[in-house]
């Protein structure tokens, strides 16, 4: 064999193998470049104590219990959590309501941007009547688009005198 021929066969088996470690390069940066950036959460707890107003009441948090990232702030003993980046958000929240009385028991809990409810988050209390354990928690997670400058709030919403005595809400940018 000449001389030639090997230094050809040398030259393509050393561009094939560059052009293979670059794709492989390539997809570890794609797939797994993604992993280590950093998430944007934020959960904050009520506690008794915190939502003094029955009835219709948005919900304040005094205690920030994780803060990751810039996405989502909120300062405690607030109500009001504000959107700092447009993104794709999962909400989660429990709200505990309670009645001191007996008789009529329902309340209902929903999401607010801008002061405007948001009526496709509302969920609902069974109403209870001549109960003796008027108390209840409500769950629900939601997805949202959320603009930067938003701000969220967590409703109670009855119109008996309820009383919010615990919430708690996670919220976590996914997008």
């Amino acid at each position: 064999m000449c001389c030639e021929c090997n230094t050809n066969k040398l030259y393509k088996i050393l561009t094939i193998t560059i052009i293979c470690f670059s794709i492989i390069i390539f997809l570890l940066v794609m797939f797994c470049g993604n992993k280590n950036q950093e998430k944007d959460i934020l959960s904050a707890i009520a506690v008794e104590g915190d939502n003094t107003e029955i009835g219709n009441a948005t919900i304040k948090f005094s205690n920030n219990t994780i803060e990751v990232g810039n996405a989502i702030a909120h300062e405690p003993e607030s109500d009001e959590i504000t959107i700092n980046e447009t993104g794709i958000y999962q909400i989660s929240y429990q709200l505990l309501g309670e009645e001191q009385i007996i008789g009529t028991f329902n309340f209902n809990a929903a999401l607010q941007v801008n002061d405007i409810v948001l009526l496709d988050t509302l969920n609902e209390s069974p109403i209870l009547r001549e109960n003796t354990a008027n108390r209840m928690t409500l769950t629900s997670t939601v997805i949202l688009q959320l603009n930067q400058g938003d701000i969220l709030k967590l409703v109670g919403l009855s119109i008996e005198d309820i009383i919010y005595e615990n919430a708690r809400i996670d919220i976590e940018k996914i997008d």
